[in-house]
């Protein structure tokens, strides 16, 4: 029993302490049909040459992104990560280097937050970033409720173009926060209308940029949309790699900028962990979560950085915390650092430029296939395609994705994966191109899917 301490009375009294009059109480909030009845159907006992062995055969299941070609996005992309990244960001200083809240003796670690804060607030075109939140997810949902605190209002409109996952985070906290969150239904094409949901009770509106489904619009007229009505502009970036070659949210008059910072110097890695960013105004930095670093000078006059505005014991204050996120991704965010860092300004130009014309010259291929329709006027290095089979009928895009993995192709995701029980997504597929595809790789992806879908 050295792992269950704990004996009926104890378990008991916790109970008593929080008003719970079971342990199932406390799992109230989840729905039945998500939680598990009973346990997993596995060994009860298994020792660890067959543990072993048995996770192997699991895992030997797997089609690996890195051996097959790979045409996946949908808010997590695989990109180049230089050797040089990993090799840095495992120095001890930095992969065991613990919060800097001595800046006497971590002032390394706070310059490198602080060149993170400010090759964010330059991409994102805004005045000020912190220095990193958990993941994109998280960080969108804590810019909403940055929202409703800065504009005292309750009401956020979500685009139907917002990653469904990225959704699910804000519908969550604000519906634990008693705020309403209204989503538009999705919208392949782009041809959305936020504006005329917009009024004098909204905080926010929530855009993506590029949308989920690959499409590019101008968000000038919807940034003064909603500042007529006093409302806050939020806009949520799942590709930051775009930025090199897209007119940046604070340009189009964003006060909030999110998104996921993983495609620079982070790879896969199984879903995590990742690097979520986050940046804003200058008159919103009092309502920003998470951690500011900031450039001083010491006793000598001597170039100095420390956390400032926000201190530790803000984010131990329970419901009065400006937010529950009190610390940052610090080796992801120095992952991020040191990779654009390598790249300079012109390398990322040119990164974004080869990323679209990869992503051009796929959907010129897959258009030529008999059953593709590509969905997309405009895309950065995703876009949507619908799949249909003798006759023009619909096909199952899922089913499709699984056909092109029996052939070694990672062909996207399939919409229905995100937006399951939506019949009106099913024949839909979100195909992201990177750098790393080659000629060969797309020529491989068009023939298994002509195949396919013959």
């Amino acid at each position: 029993m050295r792992y269950l301490p704990l004996s009926d009375d104890d378990r008991k009294a916790m109970l008593d302490a929080v008003g719970a009059s079971s342990i199932d109480d406390l799992f109230a909030d989840i729905p039945e049909a998500v939680r598990a009845d009973g346990l997993a159907d596995l060994p009860r006992t298994q020792g660890e040459m067959a543990v072993e062995a048995a996770l192997s055969k699991l895992a030997a299941k797997n089609v690996a992104a890195a051996v097959v070609p790979v045409f996946v996005g949908a808010g997590a992309y695989r990109h180049h990560v230089p050797a040089t990244v990993d090799h840095l960001i495992q120095r001890s200083e930095f992969l065991t280097s613990y919060t800097p809240y001595q800046p006497e003796i971590t002032q390394g670690t706070l310059q490198t937050l602080f060149e993170f804060q400010t090759q964010v607030a330059l991409l994102t075109g805004m005045e000020v970033a912190n220095a990193s939140m958990y993941d994109g997810s998280t960080a969108t949902g804590e810019a909403v409720l940055m929202a409703h605190r800065a504009t005292r209002r309750k009401r956020a409109v979500l685009s139907g173009g917002l990653h469904p996952h990225y959704r699910a985070v804000v519908e969550t906290l604000s519906d634990f926060a008693g705020m309403a969150a209204e989503t538009l239904a999705p919208d392949p094409l782009g041809r959305e209308d936020l504006i005329s949901q917009i009024n004098d009770e909204t905080s926010c509106v929530v855009v993506q940029y590029p949308s989920v489904f690959g499409t590019i619009q101008d968000l000038s007229d919807i940034a003064a949309a909603a500042h007529a009505q006093k409302a806050l502009l939020i806009v949520v970036v799942t590709e930051i790699i775009a930025l090199g070659a897209l007119k940046s949210p604070g340009d189009m008059g964003a006060d909030i900028v999110v998104g996921e910072g993983q495609s620079i110097g982070n790879g896969l890695n199984f879903g995590g962990p990742y690097v979520g960013l986050m940046a804003c105004r200058q008159k919103l930095v009092r309502q920003m979560p998470g951690r500011l670093c900031g450039e001083t000078v010491d006793a000598d006059g001597k170039r100095g950085f420390v956390l400032t505005l926000s201190t530790r014991e803000q984010h131990i204050r329970r419901e009065k915390a400006t937010s529950n996120i009190c610390t940052n991704s610090g080796l992801c965010a120095l992952a991020f650092t040191i990779h654009l860092s390598l790249l300079g300004e012109m390398g990322l130009r040119k990164l974004a430029t080869i990323n679209h014309a990869n992503a051009c010259a796929l959907a010129d291929r897959l258009a030529k296939v008999a059953g593709v329709d590509v969905l997309n006027e405009t895309f950065f290095n995703e876009f949507t395609i619908r799949v249909s089979g003798a006759g023009g009928a619909p096909r199952d895009g899922a089913e499709v994705i699984d056909a092109l993995v029996d052939k070694g192709i990672l062909g996207g995701v399939p919409v229905s994966r995100l937006l399951p029980g939506d019949e009106a997504v099913k024949d839909l597929i979100l195909v992201a191109s990177t750098e790393i595809n080659t000629d060969e790789d797309r020529a491989a992806y068009a023939a298994a899917l002509q195949d396919v879908l013959a």
